[in-house]
C-alpha cells in the first residue's frame, strides 16, 4: 500500500548478501511440542576471533521480503491466491505511477462495483492459525492485545520461510515499509523539527520499542525456545509493526476486527477518492465498492482514511501534492503560561478533562474546531473570571460530545490574538526551515546515504509546505476578523465621543 519511492528502499537496506543464514532451531526445554507442528527456524550469524566462535544476536537485516517495486513477488501472490480461494479479479498488479505497484483494472469496471471478495481465509487477523501454535497459545496465555499479537505472528510466519502457509503473502510485502519508525532520531530532528508530526513519530517509535521490550520481559524471555531473540527482536519488530501501521485496516462489519488482507493492500491511496475496505457479509468477503468508473489499464484507488498529510507520512511515508487533499491539517499547539496568575487553577480544570498545560488542536484550510477557541478563551482568562474555568476546560475537551460553542465577548479578541500568535510562531519555524533546506548541508559521501538524504528532505519539504500553507490561511482569516472588530470598536468610541462633545 502506498509505497512511494525507489530510492528509500534501495538506499535503507543491505543486499541480501548480508543476511542472516537460517537455521533449524531445537531445544530441550521442557515444552510440549506437537509432530505436527513445524521446527520453528532461528536466524543466526558465526563470528570468529582468535579465541572463541559463537553465536551472535546483534539485530540483523531480516531475510524476507522483497524491493518495494517487485512485481514478480506479487504476481506470485496473486497465483497463491487465487489457487487457495480468491475469485477472478478484474484487476492486475502493475507497476503504476503512483506507489510503485498498484492494482490496475482489466476489465470495466463500473460505478458503484463490489471488487475483491478476499474470503476469511485469507486474512490474517488475531484469530489466525499459527504454523507453530505453541507459540500463539503462549501470547494467548498472557492476553497480549491485538495490534502486538499479530506483529509478533507475522514475524513467527516470516521466519518460517516456506514452512509458513503465508509464505507468498511474505514474500510480497516489503523489506522495508516506508514507515518513519526507520528515522533516526536525528533525522526527525533535522527535517521534521518544524512540525508536530515529528512529535508523534517519536512517541511511535517509543510505543514500538516499550512493546516490544515488555514483550521481551514478560514472554519472550521466559521462552526462549519459541521466541529466540535472533528472530524476534528489535529490527524484526520495527519491520512488523511497519508493516501495520501500513497495511492493517479495521473491518466495521466485524466488530471492528483489524486485520491484514492480502491483495487488497495493494490498492494505492488517493485523496480524491472515499471508499473503504470492509467485510462483506452478504458474498462472505472482504470488498470495497467503487465510487467512480475505471477503464481498462487505469489504477484503481481506495481511501486510508480521512488523514492529513502529516499522518500520511506518519503511517505510509508519503506526502500528497500540495492542496490535493482536502483533509490535510497541521496541529497548533497551544500552552498555559506559568507566569500566568490563575496558571495551577487552569491546570487543574483541564487536567479533570483529560487535557494538559500545552495542548495540540487542528488547524484545517476551513477553518478550526471550537474546542481550540474554548482553550484559548481560558489560556487569557483573568482571575476575576476563575467560576468559568471548568466550563472553558470542559469545552475545550474533544472528548465531550454535549460540547456546545461558548461565547466570552469581552475575552474575544486576547483569545483570537493569542491563536494569531501561536500561528505566526509556527509558521517562523515553518519559514526557517524551508529557507534552510535548498542549502542543507547533508554530510554524507555515500552516493546511495545522498540518495536516501534527499528523499527524506524532500517528504519534509513537501510536509512543510502544505502545513505552513494551512497556517497562512489561518493567519488570514485571523487578522481579518480582528482588524474587523478593532473597527468596530474603533467606531463605537467616536460615535461615543461625538455624542460627548455634543452635550458639551
Amino acid at each position: 500500500m502506498a509505497e512511494a519511492s525507489r530510492i528509500f528502499q534501495t538506499t535503507l537496506m543491505p543486499s541480501l548478501s548480508q543476511t542472516l543464514s537460517l537455521r533449524k532451531h531445537c531445544s530441550h526445554q521442557t515444552v510440549s511440542i506437537r509432530r505436527t507442528s513445524p521446527a520453528i527456524i532461528r536466524c543466526t550469524i558465526s563470528t570468529t576471533s582468535s579465541d572463541t566462535s559463537r553465536a551472535s544476536t546483534a539485530p540483523q537485516p531480516i531475510p524476507w521480503g522483497c524491493e518495494m517495486d517487485s512485481v514478480e513477488n506479487a504476481a506470485a501472490l496473486q497465483k497463491w491466491l487465487t489457487s487457495s480461494g480468491l475469485p477472478p479479479q478484474k484487476m492486475d498488479i502493475q507497476t503504476v505511477d503512483v506507489g510503485e505497484r498498484g492494482l490496475v483494472a482489466n476489465n470495466n469496471i463500473r460505478k458503484g462495483e463490489k471488487l475483491l471478495f478476499v474470503p476469511p481465509s485469507l486474512v490474517i487477523s488475531a484469530n489466525s492459525e499459527w504454523s507453530f501454535p505453541e507459540a500463539g497459545e503462549v501470547l494467548k496465555r498472557y492476553n497480549v492485545p491485538d495490534w502486538p499479537l499479530i506483529a509478533t505472528y507475522l514475524i513467527s510466519e516470516a521466519s518460517l520461510m516456506e514452512s509458513s502457509r503465508w509464505s507468498n503473502y511474505i514474500s510480497a510485502l516489503p523489506r522495508q515499509p516506508y514507515s518513519l519508525l526507520y528515522w533516526t532520531r536525528a533525522e526527525l530532528d533535522r527535517y521534521l523539527e518544524a512540525s508536530q508530526i515529528r512529535e508523534r513519530a517519536i512517541e511511535r517509535i517509543n510505543n514500538v520499542t516499550g512493546t516490544y521490550n515488555d514483550l521481551r520481559a514478560r514472554i519472550f524471555s521466559k521462552h526462549p525456545n519459541l521466541f529466540p531473540e535472533e528472530v524476534f527482536n528489535m529490527e524484526s519488530f520495527k519491520w512488523s509493526f511497519g508493516i501495520l501501521f501500513s497495511r492493517l485496516v479495521r473491518l466495521p462489519s466485524l466488530d471492528g476486527r483489524v486485520a491484514l488482507v492480502p491483495w487488497a493492500d495493494m490498492l494505492n491511496h488517493s485523496c480524491d477518492v472515499e471508499t473503504f475496505l470492509d467485510y462483506d457479509k452478504s458474498t462472505k468477503g472482504v470488498v470495497f465498492t467503487t465510487d467512480r468508473p475505471y477503464q481498462p489499464g487505469e489504477q484503481v484507488f481506495i481511501s486510508y482514511g480521512r488523514k492529513s498529510n502529516g499522518e500520511l507520512l506518519l503511517s505510509y511515508g508519503f506526502v500528497p501534492t500540495e492542496g490535493t487533499n482536502p483533509r490535510d491539517s497541521v496541529e497548533l499547539p497551544l500552552s498555559i503560561k506559568k507566569t500566568d496568575k490563575c496558571y495551577v487553577q487552569k491546570v487543574e480544570a483541564l487536567k479533570k478533562h483529560g487535557l494538559s498545560a500545552s495542548q495540540c488542536y487542528p488547524l484545517q484550510v476551513t477553518g478550526w474546531p471550537l474546542e481550540l477557541i474554548a482553550y484559548a478563551y481560558l489560556a487569557v482568562s483573568p482571575p476575576s473570571m476563575s467560576g468559568k474555568f471548568e466550563e472553558m476546560a470542559s469545552a475545550a475537551s474533544n472528548k465531550n460530545r454535549n460540547n456546545k460553542e461558548i461565547r466570552y465577548p469581552e475575552l474575544e479578541e486576547q483569545a483570537l490574538q493569542l491563536v494569531l500568535d501561536c500561528c505566526e510562531s509556527s509558521i517562523s519555524k515553518y519559514t526557517k526551515f524551508l529557507q534552510a533546506s535548498g542549502s542543507m548541508d547533508l554530510d554524507i559521501t555515500s552516493p546511495k546515504q545522498l540518495n536516501r538524504k534527499v528523499f527524506l528532505k524532500q517528504l519534509a519539504v513537501d510536509l512543510c509546505n502544505s502545513e505552513q500553507r494551512i497556517l497562512f490561511r489561518a493567519q488570514y482569516i485571523l487578522r481579518r476578523k480582528l482588524r474587523d472588530m478593532r473597527r468596530g470598536e474603533l467606531k463605537a468610541l467616536k460615535l461615543f465621543d461625538g455624542v460627548r462633545n455634543f452635550f458639551k
